[in-house]
């Protein structure tokens, strides 16, 4: 959320510029064993996490940071930045279901990327990549499926989705701004990123997965996924800068 109340915030004319972002430092001993007794690492040695497979157990905790300059338009301009993309709609909900799972079905999440759309102006078929939250837990997988596939109808089908938590694990706070990052550069180098570890398809989870390898493909509208543990979900659409 902090992108996003970033993104409101010079929207409204509140701020001209706003450095926005997150980190994340957790590889304690309290947190991992508090992760490991709800239930929601993997067990693995190797070959792991395994976001959307049919085989993934669970996630791994993650450390790192990512960090944006948001800005209006007039104060990029007038400072000659290197504009690399647009925020154009953000979504925020909370399931207040369960303090780890998530709502059945996905109901929140989707209702979150159906606000962004909105918010944004834009049909779905507009979209071309979804940065999954793909945490690779057996729940939030299919539920993220079947969430994309509510708000996005026929259209996900045509969508690519991926976790790139399968490279660089959960990184819990710093996820959405990270995944943030990950959007714009696709988004510029024109590459969509890979979901790794992907090795035995699951029926339930059956969009389309980036599976192992980027490839280069057209994405000019990047949406980005982050849902957090007691339900609560946030949506941001990218969008290449036309100007």
């Amino acid at each position: 959320d902090a992108v996003g109340h970033a993104f409101r915030a010079v929207q409204r004319g509140e701020l001209d510029a706003a450095l926005t972002g997150g980190s994340e430092c957790i590889l304690t001993s309290v947190a991992v064993g508090g992760f490991e007794r709800a239930g929601a690492t993997s067990k693995k040695s190797s070959v792991t996490p395994q976001p959307f497979d049919k085989n993934r157990d669970g996630l791994l905790p993650g450390e790192g940071a990512g960090m944006l300059v948001i800005e209006s338009l007039a104060h990029a301009q007038a400072r000659g930045a290197a504009i690399l993309a647009e925020i154009v709609g953000y979504g925020q909900t909370t399931d207040a279901h369960h303090i780890t799972a998530p709502a059945e079905g996905g109901a929140g999440a989707a209702r979150a990327m159906k606000k962004a759309l909105a918010d944004a102006g834009m049909p779905p078929e507009a979209v071309d990549y979804v940065s999954a939250h793909g945490t690779a837990t057996p729940l939030n997988d299919v539920y993220e499926t079947m969430a994309i596939k509510a708000a996005f109808g026929e259209a996900a089908y045509k969508l690519a989705v991926s976790s790139t938590k399968s490279m660089t694990g959960h990184i819990m706070g710093a996820t959405g701004a990270i995944e943030s990052v990950f959007c714009t550069l696709a988004i510029r180098d024109q590459m969509l990123p890979p979901t790794i570890n992907y090795e035995t398809p699951d029926p339930d989870c059956d969009l389309d997965y980036v599976p192992n390898q980027s490839r280069p493909g057209r994405v000019q509208v990047a949406m980005n996924n982050a849902f957090g543990f007691g339900g609560h979900n946030a949506v941001l659409i990218f969008k290449a800068f036309a100007g």
